[in-house]
């Protein structure tokens, strides 16, 4: 039995490694790979596959979205790829058929491809529907915040705690993470990840910068409408105007 599947990551190098391992399995038929969740749409309604190797964090349309857009009662058997854990490891365990957190080896990818493959022939699709559900229900639905991000950084990952992290600052397609006199670069959108944090612990002072309330030692006013923010260990931060809202609540204020 050839099953059909569809290998969606917004990195070659990635998707490189998994058409290998794929290749090497021998049952296996690629007929799509994607760079972003508008491909991944439109080849899963095209063309659709048995098994779905699956992203979450891509630019502008991520992994959950992709199953939004498809329908949980067309999707296929879901493999989730993810370089952190940001959104809660321990739904995917409750819920998703499998993930592989990169980096990952190649036991760990055979095993979740066993897991598949045994899915496949089952042909459990209203479960698997039900499990989808909750997965985007649990991941998505507000229930709890970000407690770490895990940073990739060459054969080894770093685990970040968010309450050990003073500000946040979007750099392109990435954001840097200061913690502890320390710097983290990591591929992330800053909207995403504001959205998934504690808003009564991290407010949002400028288009490019997150910054931890509890590490704020003062905040001074400036002319036209914007704030300075003194953290404890010195550094500087300037407010942007359209985030005064945020400054002002929590200092307080009225808007």
């Amino acid at each position: 039995m050839t099953i059909r599947a569809v290998i969606v990551d917004d990195e070659p190098l990635a998707r490189r490694r998994i058409r290998g391992l794929l290749v090497e399995a021998g049952d296996v038929e690629i007929v799509a790979e994607c760079a972003n969740g508008r491909e991944a749409i439109r080849a899963i309604e095209e063309s659709p596959p048995e098994l779905l190797f699956l992203d979450i964090q891509m630019p502008e349309i991520d992994g959950f979205d992709v199953l939004r857009a498809i329908g949980p009662g067309r999707v296929p058997v879901v493999i989730f790829v993810t370089a952190y854990d940001q959104f809660a490891l321990r739904a995917f365990e409750a819920h998703a058929l499998d993930y592989l957190l990169k980096p990952f080896d190649d036991e760990r990818f055979e095993a979740a491809l066993r897991r598949a493959r045994e899915r496949i022939r089952q042909q459990a699709g209203g479960d698997l529907d039900r499990r989808l559900r909750a997965l985007l229900e649990e991941v998505r639905g507000g229930r709890g915040y970000l407690q770490r991000l895990v940073v990739p950084t060459g054969n080894r990952s770093v685990f970040v705690r968010t309450e050990e992290i003073d500000w946040i600052e979007a750099e392109r397609n990435y954001i840097r993470l200061h913690a502890a006199g320390r710097a983290y670069l990591l591929r992330e959108n800053l909207g995403h990840v504001e959205s998934a944090l504690d808003p009564a612990r991290f407010c949002r002072i400028h288009r490019s910068t997150i910054v931890n309330v509890d590490r704020i030692q003062a905040v001074e006013s400036l002319l036209g409408g914007e704030y300075l923010v003194v953290l404890h260990d010195g550094t500087k931060l300037t407010s942007g105007r359209s985030y005064r809202r945020n400054l002002h609540a929590l200092l307080g204020k009225e808007s």
